[in-house]
C-alpha cells in the first residue's frame, strides 16, 4: 500500500497494491499492522455504506464528544470527497481538501478525527464504504452547510443536474456558527 498525506498531512490517501491476473484482481483494503506502520493506529467500530445517484451531495457531517475517524472507500461509481479541518487549534483550521475516489482508482482516504467530510457523486450512481474509529452518535451529530461563502469550497458540481440535498444537510449551519473541536 502506498500512503500520501495531502495538502493536510494527516489527511492520507491510501492506494492498495492491485494483483491482477486473467481472472480479475485482488487487493487489501485495510491491514492494521500496515496502517500503524504509516501512522493510522486507529481500531474500527462501525462500517458504513451509502448508494447515492449523480448529483447527490452528502455533508459535512461530524460528531461532537463521540468524534469519528473515518477511512473511505468508493466499491461503485466515483464522488468527489472533501474533508474540513475544525480543530480550534490546527495550523490548517479552516482549510478543506478534495480527492477524486472511484472503484477505477481504487483510492482510499483516511479523514482523522477533528474534520467533516462530505462527498458529490460524480458518475450516475456511487457506492461508497466507510469504516468509523467511534459509533454513532445523534445527539452528537452536526451538519455545517455544504456551500458555506467562509470555507468555500470548490466542488466539481455538474452542468444540468440539479444538487440533491437531504433535509439535514440542506438545513447545515455556517462554519462560523458551528462547534468546534
Amino acid at each position: 500500500m502506498k500512503f500520501t498525506p495531502t495538502e493536510i498531512p494527516e489527511v492520507i490517501i491510501i492506494e492498495p497494491k492491485l494483483y491482477i491476473d486473467d481472472r480479475g484482481h485482488f487487493m487489501e483494503t485495510y491491514q492494521y499492522k500496515t496502517f500503524c506502520a504509516n501512522g493510522i493506529r486507529h481500531h474500527f467500530v462501525q462500517d458504513n455504506f451509502s448508494h447515492s445517484k449523480k448529483g447527490v451531495l452528502r455533508g459535512l457531517h461530524y460528531q461532537v464528544n463521540s468524534v469519528q475517524g473515518k477511512l473511505v472507500q468508493v466499491t461503485s461509481g466515483t464522488i468527489f470527497d472533501v474533508s474540513v479541518d475544525i480543530r480550534k487549534d490546527s495550523p490548517t483550521f479552516g482549510k478543506w481538501v478534495g480527492v477524486t475516489i472511484s472503484n477505477q482508482n481504487k483510492k482510499i482516504v483516511w479523514i482523522p478525527t477533528g474534520f467533516c467530510h462530505g462527498f458529490y457523486t460524480l458518475s450516475d450512481q456511487a457506492d461508497v464504504l466507510y469504516k468509523v474509529t467511534n459509533y454513532y452518535s445523534h445527539k452528537d451529530e452536526r451538519c455545517i452547510i455544504w456551500n458555506d461563502p467562509t470555507l468555500n469550497i470548490n466542488w466539481p458540481i455538474i452542468d444540468g443536474i440539479p444538487i440533491s440535498l437531504s433535509l439535514k444537510d440542506a438545513l447545515g449551519i455556517s462554519f462560523l456558527k458551528a462547534e468546534k473541536l
